[in-house]
């Protein structure tokens, strides 16, 4: 029986071999496919059972070995919604049953893939080039926090994002020991020259905690002027997004050496109406003493910040709008030129606005960047880890499904990077499958010489009974 058994050993060794070359083409096939897991071939001899002085090599069998956890080459695509896992991982995909719009139907089932060339379609989803639907969980533009804890597919579309209302002005600036005022200037050897003086006006300008009305009306315009510094400008919203810019001006009231304690005392001002006549309001006191120490500390308010009050400039209601220094953000030290040096005003309102791009972070945020400079997180991707990705079962476009032997999903990128902007290409390797398939060839040309030897020698066999 051993000739026998040979041709079947013979036969089984041609199957392994023909297995083994139909992964090889396979590779070598998808060599360009974005996301492609090559499959090797794994081989293993079927033994006998026989007495141990007559034991036989055996015939062989074949079994794929995948590689879904060797990362192909990352290639930069310049499409912001492309993304790559540069790690472990794969990204949690769904597929599409029926429907269009909003009114899509997907199977609701997570499957996974390393195919990362996501693109927006027509009705705001995520897909890639083989038709899966990316999944996350969105995010609350305004609080920043997760919606939900079940990955869905996101859908993000070109709504506008609302416009924020003007709550805080961040100033830091230093303020000149010696105001450069022009009254100051013109004078510069009369003592307190550079200092606010109420006696000139019909209404006194002075904040409400120094006795005054805190106003400064139209005809006053160019005396109030001439006894303070411009402190810089900003723009502000109210809450429909309307923007209204908002001018400071800063002025002396006392000096440390006038009126004791040892503070210098400052009144902010803002434009109101710079265009007011007679007695029409056009600038207005912040209603609080500024005062700073010998070291030109700021010693009060003890917050650090000045609430603006109430008013209407050009038609835009101003409200609730605070001026934060930070404490230390806002100073009082010689400056030669006796001008404020704003080193920053920045302040946290904005506009409405539109969706202009979209970017993947390295950590699995889909990025938003609006018309009105907004840059907010508007989604987590959902990345999915297995302690088996090589027991993926593999579905047609690069996707994989969970199996027993993989085990349950880890949600989590781990120590795992998003690049977008990249994809992932293929991890097979032309070269090293030109080899393979040359020793599959040999093998297989091999294994048809024993199945020709074993012929002739059962002709040799048939012979003698001739």
């Amino acid at each position: 029986m051993g000739v026998f058994s040979a041709l079947t050993t013979a036969v089984s060794g041609m199957q392994a071999q023909s297995y083994a070359l139909e992964n090889i083409s396979g590779n070598i096939a998808n060599s360009r496919t974005a996301g492609f897991k090559r499959v090797d071939t794994t081989f293993s001899d079927l033994v006998p059972d026989s007495a141990l002085n007559r034991q036989l090599s055996g015939s062989v069998t074949a079994y794929s070995q995948a590689t879904n956890s060797i990362q192909g080459d990352l290639t930069a695509t310049r499409i912001d919604t492309n993304a790559a896992i540069n790690g472990d991982g794969f990204f949690v995909v769904d597929q599409r049953l029926s429907g269009l719009g909003s009114n899509t139907q997907f199977s609701n089932s997570n499957l996974y893939t390393r195919r990362g060339d996501f693109d927006f379609d027509a009705n705001g989803y995520l897909v890639n080039g083989a038709g899966y639907y990316l999944k996350g969980l969105k995010i609350d533009t305004v609080t920043g926090q997760l919606i939900g804890t079940q990955p869905e597919v996101l859908r993000i579309t070109k709504e506008q994002f609302p416009a924020k209302a003007t709550t805080s002005i961040e100033y830091r600036a230093n303020i000149p020991a010696r105001p450069g005022t022009n009254n100051a200037n013109s004078n510069p050897t009369v003592a307190g020259s550079e200092l606010l003086n109420p006696a000139g006006f019909t209404s006194n300008p002075l904040s409400t905690t120094e006795g005054g009305t805190g106003i400064v009306i139209g005809s006053e315009i160019t005396n109030f002027l001439n006894q303070s510094i411009p402190g810089g400008s900003v723009t502000v919203y109210d809450s429909l997004g309307k923007a209204t810019s908002v001018e400071l001006r800063w002025a002396k009231t006392t000096n440390a050496s006038v009126a004791p304690p040892a503070v210098d005392t400052w009144n902010l001002f803002v434009a109101e109406n710079t265009g007011a006549t007679g007695g029409a309001t056009a600038y207005r006191n912040a209603n609080i003493s500024v005062t700073f120490g010998p070291t030109g500390q700021l010693t009060a308010p003890a917050t650090g910040n000045i609430t603006l009050p109430t008013m209407t400039i050009a038609g835009t209601t101003i409200t609730g709008v605070e001026v934060t220094t930070g404490g230390n953000g806002l100073t009082q030290n010689g400056d030669v030129s006796g001008q404020i040096d704003a080193r920053s005003i920045r302040q946290d309102g904005y506009t409405a606005g539109t969706l202009d791009r979209t970017s993947v972070s390295a950590d699995g945020q889909v990025i938003g960047t609006f018309s009105n400079g907004q840059v907010v997180a508007l989604a987590q991707l959902s990345v999915a880890r297995f302690n088996a990705d090589n027991a993926l079962k593999r579905l047609d476009g690069g996707a994989f499904e969970e199996t027993i032997e993989s085990g349950p999903p880890i949600i989590g990128l781990g120590t795992s990077q998003l690049i977008g902007g990249n994809i992932e290409q293929s991890n097979t390797d032309i070269a090293d499958e030109f080899s393979k398939m040359i020793v599959t060839q040999q093998a297989y040309s091999a294994n048809t010489k024993v199945i020709t030897t074993a012929q002739e020698m059962l002709r040799d066999v048939f012979s003698i009974i001739r």
